[in-house]
């Protein structure tokens, strides 16, 4: 149900108005004017804008102003009885989708209302599948932290804050980051990356600012600066702890005064850049260091987002895993292959100092060497192997019980050996010498079965 809201100072308009939209089976809702429909706004959200031109305190036209720099994408259908063919094209002229004048054409109206309504809905869908071309992957988690996160990022989206991404390597610092920039009103501009930590410290200043021809011996042509380049979108600075000093107070600069001075240039350009930062370093030990200046630690903290390990999230594993597995099976072309409940809890089990990135470098292992299933034991012999100087280190972790630990090197062993001699069950106790009774007795205690082959 589409939601609509009417603008007017009028209550008998506004009353006429909701009749008539709720009995298309519309949600209304009402403002008296300018100031308390900006309000409503910011609170709800709806579909269309019924705005009057003509208002005590904030008038149409002002408030149209607002609502398009709020919100951009809204259609907003102008409404007056005072109207004239020039203000219908000033308010056309400054963003409103329709001008309707008074007394009102019922049919005109509904089919006006309508017709913002399927701009509405084919904006949304652009939104989707640009979102599907990007292949900017959706923050996967249903735990706390990250439900917290994805709040955040809905609040913060919207707005020009500036906000400070903090985390360990591989966490998914740069996802936050470009989520926030997918969500926000700059979506259609450009998100540009810059690493602070890979470029030399030399170099940083040219990198951010860019240069002009014959600033140093290398420079021989001008150079458009990462500003630049994100000049109407987001800039995001990953690794910011790893800018020299030389390079904060350049940047503290730009932020306070939104405009670069290219290297070995004199002239300042003005930019309209949202930064984003992100680092894997405690800054306030950093700044009682005096490695990193904390008043710029306060320009780019504006709104602080931390993205805990995997390590503190591993009830987010199963959901990781398998969408990891489905993903890699697809990039490779290859059947989808399933993980076994026991191989996720040994994922569960498992020390992930590389966060997120080991987790589907692992993954991408598994579904490599495996079968058609990923069991508990290949993730105990490619994977644990790989996080242990022993390989039998998670497993003696896993068992308090000298007698559990006896039996599950049993089974493993016995299991292996049936596998080795196509369950020939004969040759099998003959091989670990034992009595083929005995054997039968074994494989009926840990239930162990032949696989059928996967063609």
């Amino acid at each position: 149900m589409a939601n609509i809201l009417i603008i007017d100072d009028e209550k008998s308009i506004r009353k006429t108005l909701r009749e008539i939209l709720e009995y298309e089976n519309y949600k209304v809702e009402e403002a008296g004017d300018g100031s308390e429909g900006l309000n409503l706004l910011k609170a709800n959200g709806y579909d269309v804008v019924l705005l009057d031109i003509k208002m005590p305190k904030m008038d149409g036209m002002e408030a149209l102003e607002k609502i398009r720099i709020l919100y951009p994408d809204l259609p907003v259908i102008m409404v007056s009885g005072h109207g004239t063919l020039e203000t219908a094209v000033e308010a056309v002229k400054k963003g409103a989708y329709d001008y309707v004048a008074k007394p009102m054409d019922l049919n005109r109206l509904l089919i006006t209302v309508r017709n913002a309504l399927d701009k509405t809905n084919l904006i949304t869908e652009a939104k989707v599948l640009k979102r599907k071309v990007s292949k900017t992957r959706v923050i996967l988690g249903k735990s706390p932290s990250i439900k917290k996160i994805n709040d955040k990022i809905e609040k913060v989206a919207p707005t020009d804050a500036r906000v400070l991404i903090t985390g360990e390597n591989g966490t998914g610092k740069e996802l936050v980051a470009r989520w926030i920039h997918e969500k926000s009103n700059r979506h259609e501009g450009p998100i540009v990356e810059v690493n602070c930590a890979a470029i030399p410290s030399e170099l940083i200043e040219s990198e951010l600012f860019g240069h002009e021809k014959g600033a140093f011996t290398s420079a021989i042509k001008q150079r458009i600066g990462k500003f630049e380049q994100a000049s109407g979108g987001t800039l995001f600075m990953d690794e910011i702890g790893d800018m020299s000093l030389s390079a904060q107070a350049k940047v503290l600069r730009v932020l306070q005064e939104n405009k670069i001075t290219r290297v070995g240039g004199e002239k300042e350009i003005s930019i309209d850049v949202r930064v984003i930062a992100a680092t894997n370093k405690d800054l306030h030990a950093e700044i009682a260091k005096g490695t990193f200046r904390e008043d710029l630690y306060h320009r780019l903290g504006v709104i602080l987002i931390h993205v805990p390990t995997l390590n503190e999230r591993k009830d987010d594993i199963p959901i990781l895993a398998n969408q990891f597995v489905a993903e890699i099976c697809e990039e490779y072309g290859i059947p989808k292959k399933v993980i076994t409940p026991k191989a996720i809890q040994e994922m569960q089990n498992m020390h992930w100092s590389g966060n997120i990135r080991e987790l589907h470098n692992v993954l991408e292992r598994l579904v490599i060497l495996s079968d058609a299933k990923i069991t508990e034991e290949e993730v105990l012999t490619y994977a644990v192997a790989h996080h242990v100087r022993d390989p039998f280190e998670a497993i003696f972790n896993k068992y308090e019980r000298f007698q559990d630990f006896k039996d599950y090197m049993e089974k493993q062993f016995i299991d292996f050996k049936l596998k080795k001699n196509v369950w020939n069950v004969s040759k099998t106790a003959d091989e670990i010498d034992i009595q083929r009774s005995h054997l039968y007795n074994k494989i009926e205690k840990y239930s162990l079965k032949r696989e059928e082959s996967v063609s």
